[in-house]
């Protein structure tokens, strides 16, 4: 069972902290992200991990309780590929100043994210504007 962390902490936040592929699992396996991603496929992770060029950590001390992985230009597109919040330490605002991180790192760049399911009414809430022009296309799939 989880326990809830008291909101007075004292978070503290790094763009592009000194992160492994080993902590970049462990705070997927520790949010609800985990859910969604290959964490048993250690190469496909550490090459995940090797392609993000921006990573904002959230930190309790030296221990890290949320990271923004971000894929950037600098200039026109930021694609924040995971947002993961340490489950214990949810509900107390790390996530939106991760967000919040991001765009004093790369203040030109927007933010493009496609949501988690647990989370598609998160990020109106905090602000961010819903685009309905989004497509994908998946390993294997072709185009016509």
């Amino acid at each position: 069972m989880t326990h809830l962390i008291p909101f007075a902490m004292s978070i503290t936040y790094q763009v592009n902290p000194p992160i492994t592929a080993s902590h970049f699992i462990d705070i997927l396996q520790r949010s609800t992200l985990g859910e969604r991603r290959p964490l048993h496929d250690i190469a496909a992770m550490e090459q995940m991990f090797s392609h993000g060029n921006v990573y904002v950590g959230a930190y309790e001390g030296v221990k890290l309780v949320g990271l923004a992985r971000v894929m950037t230009d600098f200039v026109f597109t930021s694609y924040l590929s995971d947002l993961a919040v340490d489950e214990a330490y949810q509900n107390q605002g790390i996530g939106k100043q991760l967000i919040r991180e991001v765009q004093k790192a790369i203040p030109k760049a927007k933010i493009i994210l496609l949501a988690a399911p647990a989370a598609e009414g998160y990020y109106p809430k905090i602000g961010m504007q819903h685009h309905e022009h989004c497509y994908t296309l998946a390993p294997g799939e072709e185009l016509m």
